[in-house]
């Protein structure tokens, strides 16, 4: 049985794919928004159990998409 803290949340992110629409890595992309290689990890391997709004923000602007199109439901 998987502990309630590690249950899929069905939400997905996209970091990937959109990195690699952009042709820019996730290194860039921690200089651009100051946040560590690490914790944008956590968030691209679909890891992450919140995300602050101002990182939510300022990964969107760096990438120039809107939240739709970095977080989406699965299911």
């Amino acid at each position: 049985m998987v502990a309630a803290d590690e249950e899929a949340t069905g939400i997905h992110c996209r970091l990937d794919e959109l990195l690699l629409d952009r042709g820019m890595t996730l290194t860039r992309l921690s200089e651009l928004v100051g946040i560590s290689v690490v914790n944008l990890s956590v968030l691209k391997n679909d890891r992450a159990r919140a995300i602050r709004y101002s990182t939510l923000a300022a990964v969107c602007a760096a990438l120039d998409c809107e939240v739709g199109d970095l977080l989406v439901r699965q299911g």
